[in-house]
């Protein structure tokens, strides 16, 4: 008989059976991420090894092209190559690169060394049968720039003497010494750049003069306000001093040049009262100004002598005439014709470090 207190042991029939055991469960569930893990491990791996011998078949083809581009532009060092693009094996395969930088430092050019030239081609084709029989390639399109330093021209023309720096967008100031018979002298121009036909850079020197101290200036050419001349400060000394003065009107040319009438010379000569009154004028100054010295250097060499002039210096500035410095300060030089294709320069620019050409390019192959 049972008790009344007695509680039935077997489950209710409307409640859930039992859950059934999990650790069959969660080891499949392990055992899956574990192989996603390796699997996701392996492809890194794969990725990165893949990226790294593309990497270092980028590196190789940049080697092998700047290598080829030293022996077939004949640069003094070989230049820096950069491949643009990934991944480039697949580049290779196909036989177009997506683009290609070159700066090549140290271009000779004419009497100017180019401090760097850098282009980028894009589009490259190349040709050959295979990824490792690459012959040469194509270039439809180039852009790029060169760089004229002023510290290379100051090293280069100026011999450490002679300063290049940027006067504007055009133009270049000449600051300097320039030694010429043994003496010092002060040296002034202004270089002007311009685009001179499809590839090159032309210059023309102006506002060129040479000082010899405070005494003369020298400005080299063939019209009247050119040749050598007294400053002012040496002009009035002149008409100060009765023995430089009195030399200066003794010589019939220059009594014509300045314009004074013979009697007046002739009392000058004889009166101090007279000589004072005469270069006490200011046309006197203003027509010593406009002597030539050069002229008078031919004819009456004995009175440079009294102006304090040397006639060495005289002799080798009549040779060094305005072709010459203007020779000895041109900036000009011409890019290289390429054998096939289009080179051209599209701007000419000063800049504060140098002068910056643009550089554009067309049907341009490097290669047989």
């Amino acid at each position: 008989m049972r008790s009344p207190h007695h509680i039935p042991t077997h489950p209710h029939p409307y409640e859930a059976p039992p859950a059934p055991p999990t650790h069959r469960r969660t080891k499949r569930r392990g055992r899956r991420g574990r192989f996603a893990l390796k699997t996701a491990v392996a492809l890194l791996t794969l990725t990165a090894f893949l990226t790294l011998a593309d990497r270092w078949a980028v590196l190789y083809a940049e080697h092998k092209a700047a290598d080829t581009l030293k022996q077939r532009l004949r640069l003094s060092a070989a230049p820096e190559v950069e491949i643009g693009g990934f991944p480039f094996l697949s580049q290779l395969v196909g036989r177009r690169l997506e683009s290609v930088k070159v700066t090549v430092p140290d271009v000779a050019a004419d009497r100017v060394t180019l401090a760097a030239v850098s282009a980028t081609a894009r589009d490259i084709r190349l040709d050959g049968d295979g990824p490792t029989s690459v012959r040469g390639a194509r270039v439809p399109e180039l852009r790029g720039d060169a760089l004229l330093s002023f510290a290379d021209m100051n090293r280069e023309l100026g011999a450490s003497q002679v300063t290049f720096s940027g006067s504007g967008r055009d133009r270049v100031a000449v600051r300097g010494t320039l030694p010429v018979a043994g003496h010092e002298l002060r040296l002034r121009a202004d270089v002007r750049v311009a685009r001179d036909g499809e590839r090159g850079v032309a210059t023309r020197i102006g506002g060129m003069r040479l000082d010899i101290g405070d005494l003369a200036t020298y400005r080299p050419g063939s019209r009247a306000s050119q040749g050598l001349h007294l400053t002012r400060a040496s002009a009035d000394a002149l008409s100060r001093e009765t023995r430089k003065a009195r030399a200066v009107l003794a010589v019939p040319s220059v009594v014509r040049a300045l314009g004074v009438p013979d009697a007046d010379v002739r009392e000058a000569q004889r009166s101090d009262t007279a000589l004072a009154r005469l270069t006490g004028r200011p046309e006197f100054v203003r027509q010593a100004m406009r002597l030539n010295l050069l002229d008078l250097a031919l004819a009456h060499p004995e009175l440079l002598d009294r102006l304090g002039l040397d006639p060495a210096l005289l002799d080798a500035l009549s040779r060094l005439t305005r072709p010459v410095l203007s020779d000895r300060l041109s900036l000009g030089f011409q890019l290289p014709e390429p054998p096939s294709g289009d080179l051209r320069l599209r701007d000419v620019r000063v800049e504060r470090d140098g002068i910056r050409v643009r550089i554009a390019g067309s049907g341009l192959a490097v290669g047989p």
